[in-house]
């Protein structure tokens, strides 16, 4: 048996390439050192991959939850073993120098599963994903490596609540500024500190987290429910179990993650994310996802399609409505059901259903809350695309946060270098409302990292600027954004697109109706202040800073 192909449980396993032959001593031996013996070697091997630490609320669950599905892998006859990649919490690294390493950390992800995988030959791998640049990266890893996969996602925390009102993180920031204001006591603010955040899981918001588990259901990699369904529930850890014996059963079918995902089913993803009004973060993260899966997805396409589908859920910070809300609703699978014939309903998912049919079945529970394709909040999708002179590459927008008084906004430029002095400005109340806060070198490179800036935008919603007042820059911002805040300004100000030569007073002028984003400045003032101005470099770079700016520079 050793000299030949082991005879195994399932003929050719990528394993063979790990455990058959007589050339294949020295790993055997190694496997056997851990305690496997020569039967369990004829098992499929599975990847439990984990992101699992202490310090993030939205990974902290993911250690229990991996037992269940390693009980579930022995249970289908397959052999389990588990290891870790990183996790950053944008929540922790909001509002200082740490969000630079946020966006990077997606491709150590991915890149180091890639190597975790390839380099042990894994049959088949169960991704327990959280947060904004896991579950990202995770699915790079996916596309990338192709072999038969399983996601379970952690689910939401449930969310706090104040003076009977639910609330979520956004509304710490936000309280924040009102004691900034003046108009609440430090014990108020101190009271919705202990309160906000009252159990482990993903933010309770339709922040990036919640947002890429649903892109994750409705691409059909996880189970119908898996996005909304919080890790303290029972049935988290059913859904853990299964996914353990579900992907022996696809390595047995050798169904991999390339037969799933296609063009199809990410412009259902879209469309999903779109009606649920998600975190802008989705424009960097399905276009990286797409590449993986060979797919160009362009920003005029992604507009496309918001523009063709409804906004049909408005939870936080969209809405008043908690995120956990939407699990009783009836979850994906009741927004798939209310989008109908916008959803491509052929397309296989990892439940050995199609799309259609959990649609089909979806037990739609509540209709004000998530809302029938005909009684929409509003006839269009939560992305906004903007162009003009300001943005000739385009810039994003979350459209359902923002006031309808400030769709069509016209007012002088409030320029800062970085997203502190933008900060410091708002505290100090030095902010005209009216005006067009503009923060600069914050993008990919000259953030460095593509810093979100969601600290200022909270700050302004507490203070009240947010309804006179936008926030135009070349960073991000988190899922958990509401006001004008536009941001992805392109080019970015570092590699000398126009936001770079924007001056104090300036007249900026925003329509989201028709995604126009213009520098009222004439074309030879512009010329003349490219050849005066001097790009700002402020930076001296050195490990993965100087790695990740060195790619986005040459892109």
């Amino acid at each position: 048996m050793i000299g030949k192909k082991m005879k195994r449980d399932i003929p050719s396993l990528a394993s063979d390439e790990l455990v058959c032959g007589i050339n294949r001593a020295g790993q055997r031996a190694l496997l056997y050192s851990l305690g496997i013996d020569e039967e369990e070697l004829k098992k499929p091997i599975i990847a439990i991959v984990n992101s699992w630490n202490e310090i993030v609320p939205g990974c902290a669950p993911l250690r229990e939850i991996a037992e269940h599905v390693r009980r579930g892998v022995l249970g289908a006859g397959g052999l389990p073993f588990e290891f870790s990649t990183i996790g950053v919490c944008d929540g922790l690294a909001q509002g200082h120098g740490g969000m630079s390493f946020s966006l990077p950390s997606r491709e150590i992800i991915s890149d180091s599963i890639e190597i975790m995988l390839k380099a042990h030959c894994f049959d088949g791998a169960v991704f327990l994903g959280s947060c904004d640049k896991i579950t990202p990266g995770m699915l790079m890893a996916a596309l990338r490596v192709n072999i038969p996969s399983v996601f379970v996602q952690c689910g939401p925390m449930w969310h706090g609540c104040h003076e009977g009102k639910a609330i979520s993180l956004p509304a710490i920031r936000e309280f924040a500024g009102k004691l900034h204001a003046g108009i609440i006591s430090e014990e108020e603010f101190k009271k919705v500190e202990r309160n906000v955040m009252p159990t482990l899981g993903s933010c309770a918001m339709l922040g990036t987290a919640n947002s890429m588990s649903c892109v994750v259901e409705t691409l059909g990699l996880s189970f119908p429910m898996g996005a909304t369904t919080p890790p303290f529930f029972a049935n988290k850890k059913r859904e853990a179990r299964r996914a353990g014996v579900q992907v022996v059963k696809l390595v047995e079918k050798n169904l991999k993650p390339l037969d799933i995902v296609n063009e199809k089913s990410i412009e259902n993803a879209l469309r999903v994310a779109y009606a649920m009004s998600s975190s802008t973060n989705l424009v960097l993260h399905m276009k990286a996802i797409a590449e993986e899966a060979g797919i160009d997805i362009t920003l005029e396409q992604m507009d496309k399609l918001s523009e063709e589908t409804p906004n049909i859920v408005r939870v936080h910070p969209s809405g008043q409505v908690p995120f956990n809300a939407l699990n009783a609703a009836g979850g994906v699978p009741a927004v798939l059901k209310s989008l109908g014939d916008l959803i491509n309903v052929e397309e296989k998912t990892i439940s050995g259903k199609t799309i259609g049919e959990i649609a089909n079945q979806a037990e739609w529970a509540d209709k004000d809350i998530i809302r029938p394709y005909s009684d929409p909040y509003a006839p269009n999708g939560g992305l906004k695309v903007l162009y003009g002179s300001l943005a000739p590459e385009g810039a994003v927008v979350k459209r359902p946060g923002v006031a309808e008084n400030m769709f069509v906004h016209r007012g002088p430029a409030v320029v800062f270098e970085n997203m502190e002095d933008a900060v410091r400005a708002v505290e100090n109340n030095e902010i005209e409302k009216g005006s067009v806060v503009v923060i600069r070198y914050e993008g990919p490179v000259g953030g460095p990292g593509m810093r979100e800036m969601q600290l200022v935008t909270t700050l302004m919603v507490g203070t009240g600027l947010s309804d006179t007042t936008a926030l135009v820059t070349d960073g991000r911002f988190s899922g958990a954004t509401r006001g004008p805040c536009i941001g992805h300004v392109s080019p970015e100000a570092a590699l000398g697109g126009p936001i770079a030569y924007v001056k104090n007073k300036d007249i900026i002028s925003i329509n989201l109706h028709t995604g126009v984003l213009d520098l009222e400045v004439p074309k030879q003032e512009l010329e003349n202040r490219k050849k005066n101005m001097k790009i700002k470099n402020h930076h001296e770079l050195r490990g993965v800073l100087r790695s990740f700016v060195e790619r986005h520079k040459n892109r």
